[in-house]
């Protein structure tokens, strides 16, 4: 399980008051099947924050990075259909390598989280014909390639769209060195 995913099972009890188990059980009771259902329960019944009705949701499920065997299959299970993408999340991947060896990947069902002490960027497969860089850069402004992202829930503020990779430039590489600085 990764350090993240850790920290909020740790905190979950401490702020709510129940442990994961518990969490998991009074779900199961409303026999509830969609990811959305749970969230929507556990945030309008328990008043919980969406990082932790998403938590939550994942785990009863199962559908969590963490809940998966082997974590490279969730990458290779992102990329079924879309494998011309793939080049680009390894050049991506290659390319923030430069920035340092402090940083962590992981697997999700959908997307790759990338996180120092919190989570800085997500690489995903959006669609076949557009792959998705998220960005967590609170305050900066939308400009050049990077676009705001203004949903509530957000997992990240701003993203960059790419279609080949030919659209890594210079300009998407220091958006994500400025994201991986603010995360450090």
């Amino acid at each position: 399980m990764d350090k993240g995913t850790q920290t909020m099972i740790d905190n979950l009890q401490k702020n709510t008051g129940k442990t994961l188990e518990q969490w998991i059980n009074i779900v199961n009771k409303e026999k509830l099947l969609k990811h959305g259902e749970i969230i929507k329960f556990l945030k309008d019944q328990h008043a919980l924050t969406h990082g932790f009705a998403n938590l939550i949701a994942h785990k009863t499920k199962g559908s969590d990075a963490g809940s998966a065997e082997n974590q490279d299959d969730l990458i290779v299970k992102q990329y079924e259909g879309k494998e011309h993408f793939k080049p680009l999340y390894d050049k991506l991947i290659s390319e923030i390598q430069k920035f340092g060896n402090d940083f962590e990947i992981a697997p999700k069902n959908a997307y790759v989280s990338l996180r120092r002490k919190k989570q800085f960027a997500i690489l995903q497969p959006a669609t076949k014909t557009r792959f998705e860089i998220g960005f967590n850069l609170k305050g900066q402004d939308s400009k050049g390639k990077l676009e705001g992202i203004s949903s509530a829930n957000a997992m990240c503020s701003h993203k960059i769209n790419l279609a080949d990779i030919k659209d890594i430039d210079k300009e998407v590489i220091e958006w994500l060195k400025a994201a991986y600085d603010n995360a450090g």
